[in-house]
């Protein structure tokens, strides 16, 4: 195939899950622990793993031409990308990771306005630079390679460190003062590569099938055979995406129901529905929900 589009993936914390995303938008992609070229049941791609603090910076610069990394590392890179949609998915849960400004529990540090002439260290040195910069704070930033909480106070006085429960953080007896940055991942393409109608439509593609996975999250399919007559109550009652599809059955009297709910309601409500009298009740999961 002569068309190809270069896909970086995450390396790291993101790695698992995104390569499980993409399973579940029918993308079926093998990691070897030898290679940084994952292999995948699509010809037409070819992947790269690539840590996610680099691939802002390599899409921007035309080696790659689209990727996955968070909000927070194209902040940091000042990469000038084209955002084709936002991937809320993390390691732990869908919510969004914080860059945040953290100090011993005992710190006499207060707010942000207390770091000035502080020393500060973390692995996101443009994100803390320009935040304290927005703040009117001049503080010393130095870069972490790593081990940040155990830097705090011998070494420096604050540090800034992404968190996503906060449970280390409290582990560490740290405290949280603010905010600097709300991070997601983010599906970005090369400015040149989208003016490519091949690779645009491809991404565009790619796009729509990973936020059917992520829309399928906490979603079931549900089917049943219903008496007729207790239809508009069904209707009236069940907490759908959509009206359910409706369908006459052979049987006089009787129709099939098939419709999409939260799978946390699905044990609330067949109990439900079997009072009502439906029978042959299927809940299935979903791999994909396109709207």
């Amino acid at each position: 195939m002569s068309n190809k589009l270069k896909l970086a993936l995450p390396k790291g914390s993101l790695q698992d899950a995104t390569v499980e995303l993409f399973r579940k938008a029918g993308f079926n992609i093998v990691v070897s622990s030898r290679s940084y070229k994952p292999t995948s049941d699509d010809d037409s791609l070819e992947l790269y793993l690539i840590r996610a603090q680099e691939i802002g910076r390599y899409v921007h610069q035309g080696f790659i031409d689209a990727g996955i990394t968070g909000r927070d590392w194209i902040y940091e890179n000042r990469a000038d990308v084209d955002v084709l949609t936002d991937l809320q998915y993390s390691k732990a849960t869908s919510k969004p990771t914080r860059w945040v400004l953290i100090v011993p529990e005992n710190s006499p540090i207060q707010s942000v306005k207390d770091m000035e002439g502080k020393r500060i260290a973390t692995e996101g040195v443009g994100i803390t630079e320009r935040w304290l910069a927005e703040q009117g704070v001049k503080a010393q930033v130095e870069f972490s390679w790593g081990a940040t909480e155990v830097k705090v106070p011998d070494l420096v006085d604050a540090i800034v460190d992404v968190t996503e429960t906060g449970s280390s953080i409290r582990a560490n007896k740290l405290r949280i003062v603010d905010t600097l940055l709300t991070s997601y991942p983010q599906f970005i393409a090369n400015k040149d590569a989208m003016k490519d109608d091949w690779k645009r439509e491809k991404l565009n593609h790619i796009v729509m099938m990973l936020r059917g996975a992520l829309e399928a999250r906490g979603k079931v399919g549900l089917k049943m055979n219903l008496p007729e007559d207790k239809l508009q109550t069904l209707v009236e009652s069940l907490p759908s995406l959509r009206r359910p599809t409706v369908a006459p059955l052979s049987e006089a009297g009787w129709v099939a129901v098939e419709t999409v709910i939260d799978e946390s309601v699905a044990r609330e409500i067949i109990p439900q529905l079997k009072a009502m009298g439906a029978e042959g009740i299927i809940e299935y999961p979903l791999n994909k929900l396109v709207y």
